[in-house]
């Protein structure tokens, strides 16, 4: 959480809570021009957000900066640095940032996920976890001769460790090719296919062909594993789901814009 500047004595509290009712739409008035009190709802709310807790001090620290920014805005305008091509560039793309951020707040409350969407995320996503993970190995090589002469060198007894260092993906070459426990999704089908077959212990006797080229594949272990509960990931779920509609909704609208 943000923290503002700390130099802030007991009179400004009392002098903030005790405004007068003429001052009702401002906080402050600095050099004659009047802080309207939207922008310290706007900065009070930005820092609720961010776990500050509402109360005197809070309001008190954004009283003051906001006095503070009014000071150095006026002198910049002194200098006419709000006249300069760069500054007036960055205070359109700020502008235009708020407004974004705006709209897009907007969007999300308007087009929540549904629980029907939700659940069925979640319900695609646990299918394709199946009930069991899988910790495999393989050497990949780039062709079937070279797969089938790793099989041989297996079956007159070389160590998989020792075969994998040939192995083209370098991921798993220096782990003897060794993957980590996953579930078959994780996996091309072809390889996932002759790896669900496969007992503990045993590897495959033909080579595995996939868009990576050739595999030999040896299981080492298998276990159970059950799907977290649905109340337990729907959080991430609902921001997953509301991050792919706005990103789908910032397309649509690209598409239709007219470009010249």
């Amino acid at each position: 959480m943000k923290h503002f500047p700390s130099r802030l004595a007991v009179a400004l509290l009392a002098g903030f809570l005790a405004l007068p009712a003429a001052a009702a739409d401002s906080i402050a008035t600095v050099n004659g021009v009047a802080v309207p009190a939207a922008r310290a709802e706007a900065m009070i709310a930005e820092q609720r957000a961010q776990g500050a807790p509402d109360g005197e001090q809070l309001r008190n620290a954004v009283r003051e900066e906001l006095i503070r920014r009014e000071v150095l805005s006026q002198e910049a305008g002194k200098k006419g640095l709000d006249k300069k091509a760069d500054v007036q560039a960055q205070m359109e793309m700020a502008r235009q940032a708020i407004l974004i951020r705006a709209y897009l707040q907007d969007y999300v409350r308007t087009n929540p996920v549904s629980d029907a969407d939700l659940k069925k995320e979640y319900e695609g996503i646990k299918s394709r976890m199946g009930d069991k993970e899988y910790k495999p190995r393989h050497v990949l090589v780039e062709t079937e001769t070279e797969a089938k002469a790793i099989i041989a060198r297996l079956q007159n007894g070389t160590a998989f460790e020792e075969v994998a260092k040939e192995s083209r993906d370098p991921g798993s070459r220096e782990r003897g090719g060794d993957l980590g426990w996953s579930n078959p999704g994780m996996y091309v089908k072809p390889f996932s296919e002759a790896m669900v077959k496969l007992k503990k212990g045993s590897y495959t006797r033909t080579p595995v062909k996939s868009d990576f080229g050739y595999h030999v594949i040896q299981l080492d272990d298998v276990r159970d594993v059950k799907a977290p509960a649905f109340d337990e990931v729907k959080p991430q779920l609902e921001q997953r789901l509301q991050q792919q509609k706005v990103e789908r909704h910032v397309l649509e609208l690209r598409e239709k814009a007219k470009v010249q």
